[in-house]
């Protein structure tokens, strides 16, 4: 199957019978139709659905070099720096779609399975490592156009430097045993976004493994034998859009991923049992400049999103004369044209690798992925700021067909907007600064990439100073 449609999508994710459960009780009967995940999957849908627009398909696919059908153009492993603009303009096309709320949409998956099928000759000759199944499993998410989830993180038990776990049963998921099917794996792994709502989750690891048993990379369906996804509580509140108008559409649930003794296939097995692989094969290959690539894109779409009701609020209620509202929306223009910016260098600056693909600049990257933790949580603040209490009065739109309502008209009307259309927009700013969803979006944004001061250090130890200390060094050697 190539390109798929949003009722393939939903039809197939509804016919797994993957173990999913939500405050404590087993979700049954159609997951599309669960309270919990109906509106990202409807939204995820649409997205699918816009491979097949006649406007759009030309711009959200590329042809299979297997089949000759469409294909989505996540999966396209550029080799030119044509092709890497492309990937961004499909990635940013989806992205307008959910305003950038959406931090798993598919493509994510896609571009991480990319990047790692173009790095798998890192694996060529290494020991218990199977290049050609990470080539397999490519090509077979690209012509059956997967959605896939991912987990890499331990349990937060110890987070001791040189802390080695020693429990009986273990916590942190780890082989541990393994037989002619394949590897057998138990214990747990944090945070599966969408768990339990794709095709397929991948798991692997992420750096610093100290114990080979931990370190591994595969790949199995959503519903194999022994896999659990353990839901947090869900920050859905209501179906209703003018109440709830981003947690009703783009609320990704996060997951506990347990493994029973589940068995993995030996030819869906990337690595396993070598610990210096399991350390550095992530940071060798080219998945922090694809992976990062894609989010960035992302991250400049939302922070459009966040700009259009920042003004939005400013011009409803007339305060735009003020220099210090003037001042925090500039805050963000600033932060917007310098993540265009830093995203656009990383093109103008990318260099085919040594497998012979088209690589963005990293550094420029990293720098972004810098940049926008600690900004997100600042737009946060901003709306709050400028919203002040008119976030929270925001009665709910059921308030406005009540006997109320001559009341509210005449009391929350705007400079520019009636009362319904004010409250709307208000109840908006409250669902990305103040509810439980615009909380978790903050907290999810400042870590995404990991925490923000092990990225400036990685940043530090890795970013080229030398010509600059020698143009320091050539200065002051001049007048000796």
């Amino acid at each position: 199957m190539p390109a798929i449609t949003g009722n393939d999508y939903i039809n197939r994710i509804d016919s797994l019978n993957t173990r999913i459960w939500i405050d404590g009780k087993r979700v049954t009967g159609k997951k599309s139709e669960h309270p919990a995940f109906k509106g990202v999957m409807k939204t995820q849908a649409a997205l699918y659905d816009l491979q097949h627009t006649a406007t759009q398909q030309e711009s959200m696919t590329y042809t299979s070099p297997l089949s000759g059908e469409p294909v989505g153009l996540s999966f396209l492993q550029p080799t030119t720096k044509e092709e890497l603009t492309k990937r961004r303009q499909m990635i940013q096309q989806w992205a307008k779609h959910t305003n950038g709320m959406m931090g798993r949409s598919p493509d994510y998956m896609n571009t991480v399975l990319m990047a790692f099928a173009a790095s798998s000759d890192l694996l060529n000759g290494e020991e218990n490592c199977f290049p050609e199944n990470i080539h397999q499993f490519y090509a077979f998410a690209r012509e059956n156009d997967l959605s896939i989830t991912h987990t890499f993180v331990d349990p937060q038990v110890n987070r001791a430097q040189f802390y080695i776990e020693e429990n009986d049963a273990p916590i942190a998921a780890k082989v541990v045993d393994k037989n002619e099917e394949g590897l057998i794996i138990k214990g747990a792994r944090l945070l599966a976004t969408q768990g339990g709502i794709t095709d397929e989750i991948m798991v692997f690891s992420a750096g610093g493994i100290q114990d080979k048993a931990n370190g591994f990379a595969f790949a199995i369906p959503s519903n194999t034998s022994g896999l659990s996804f353990i839901c947090r509580e869900s920050f859905v509140l209501g179906e209703n859009t003018f109440n709830y108008p981003l947690s009703s559409k783009y609320e990704e649930m996060d997951t506990i991923v347990v493994f029973d003794n589940v068995c993995v296939p030996w030819e869906r097995v990337f690595y396993y049992d070598n610990l210096p692989i399991s350390n550095r094969f992530i940071p060798a290959s080219s998945f922090n400049a694809f992976a990062l690539h894609q989010v960035v894109s992302r991250q400049v779409i939302k922070t459009e999103f966040i700009l259009g009701i920042v003004q939005s609020i400013i011009k409803t209620i007339q305060i735009q004369e003020y220099q210090h509202v003037q001042e925090k929306a500039s805050e963000i223009i600033i932060a917007l044209e310098t993540m265009k910016a830093l995203l656009l260098q990383s093109e103008a600056q990318a260099k085919l690798d040594d497998s012979g693909f088209m690589r963005p600049d990293q550094t420029v990257l990293q720098i972004a992925s810098n940049i926008f933790p600690r900004a997100y949580p600042r737009f946060v603040e901003i709306i709050q700021q400028l919203g002040t209490s008119g976030l929270m009065s925001i009665p709910s739109e059921q308030a406005f067909h009540s006997e109320n309502s001559k009341d509210l008209e005449h009391y929350l009307q705007a400079a520019t907007k009636d009362a319904k259309d004010r409250v709307r927009l208000f109840r908006l700013a409250w669902d990305v600064s103040m509810s439980s969803f615009g909380t978790r979006e903050a907290l999810y944004e400042r870590f995404f990439f990991g925490d923000p001061v092990r990225l400036a250090t990685k940043l530090y130890f890795n970013y080229d100073m030398t010509p600059y200390e020698k143009q320091v060094g050539d200065f002051l050697d001049s007048d000796a």
